[in-house]
C-alpha cells in the first residue's frame, strides 16, 4: 500500500503538529546537509518553531551566509530601467574603453621607439626613451652575435662532414682504379699469351704448307724427267734399227 496524499494545511491538533514539525525539521536539515556535501554548495537553514524556538544549520558559518544573503538581496532589489542595457554589456564597456586606451598607449610608444611623434615628450621622457633604445640596440647586437656564432659553428660542422665525405669518396675512387688496373693487366697478359699461341700455330701451318709444296714440286720434276728419258731411249732404239736396216 502506498502512502496516501496529505492535505497541506495547518494541523489543528497540537500534539500532531509538534510531532510533524520534529520529523519534517530533521528531514529538512538532513537534506540540507546532503546538498552541501554532494554539490559543494553553501547551505544555511534557519527554522523557528511555533513556540519561537530557533533551529539552524550551516555548512560554513551562519554569519557569512547571512552577509552574503544580505549583499545578494541588495543587488537584486536595485531596480533597473527598461532602457538600461544588461549587466554584461555594462561590464564589457569599461573593459573595452581600457583596451582602447591601452592600444593608444602602445601605438604611441611604438611610434616613439621609431623616432616619430616626439614633440610632446619632456627631457626626462626623451632620456628614458634613449636609454630604452640603447638597451634594445645592445640586446639586438648580442642576439646577432649569438646567431652569427651559431651559424659559424654549423658551417664548420658541415665543412667537416664534407671533408669526411670527400675522403670516403677518394678512397672508393682509388679502390675502383686499382681494380680496373688489375683487370687491365690480367686482360693484357691473356691477350699476349693468346697472340703468342696464335703466331706459333700460324708458323706451324706455314711450315707444313711449304713442305707440301716442295714435295709436289719434286714429284712433278721426277715425272717429267722420267718421261724425257723414255723418249730419248725410244729415239735411240729407232735410230739403231734404221741403221741396221740400211746395212
Amino acid at each position: 500500500m502506498g502512502r496516501g496524499k496529505i492535505e497541506i494545511k495547518k494541523i489543528e491538533n497540537l500534539n500532531s503538529r509538534q510531532v510533524t514539525f520534529s520529523k519534517r525539521r530533521n528531514g529538512l536539515l538532513k537534506k540540507a546537509r546532503e546538498l552541501s556535501v554532494l554539490c559543494d554548495a553553501e547551505v544555511a537553514v534557519i527554522i523557528f518553531s511555533s513556540t519561537g524556538k530557533l533551529y539552524e544549520f550551516s555548512n560554513t558559518s551562519m554569519e557569512h551566509s547571512i552577509s552574503r544573503y544580505s549583499k545578494g538581496t541588495e543587488l537584486d532589489s536595485a531596480e533597473q530601467p527598461i532602457d538600461v542595457p544588461p549587466k554584461d554589456v555594462m561590464v564589457m564597456e569599461p573593459d573595452t574603453n581600457l583596451l582602447k586606451d591601452e592600444i593608444t598607449k602602445l601605438r604611441s610608444a611604438y611610434l616613439n621607439m621609431m623616432g616619430k611623434e616626439l614633440d610632446g615628450l619632456s627631457l626626462k621622457e626623451l632620456q628614458h626613451l634613449e636609454n630604452q633604445l640603447s638597451e634594445g640596440i645592445l640586446a639586438v647586437k648580442e642576439k646577432k652575435e649569438q646567431v652569427l656564432v651559431e651559424q659559424l659553428r654549423r658551417s664548420r660542422i658541415q665543412e667537416q662532414k664534407a671533408v669526411l665525405e670527400n675522403e670516403v669518396l677518394r678512397k672508393q675512387l682509388e679502390e675502383i682504379q686499382n681494380k680496373t688496373k688489375t683487370q687491365f693487366l690480367e686482360f693484357s697478359s691473356l691477350d699476349r699469351s693468346f697472340s703468342k699461341n696464335s703466331s706459333k700455330s700460324l708458323f706451324n701451318c706455314a711450315s707444313e704448307e711449304n713442305d707440301h709444296s716442295d714435295t709436289s714440286l719434286q714429284l712433278a720434276l721426277s715425272t717429267d724427267y722420267g718421261r724425257q728419258r723414255k723418249e730419248l731411249k725410244i729415239e735411240a732404239c729407232n735410230d739403231s734399227g734404221s741403221q741396221v736396216a740400211s746395212q
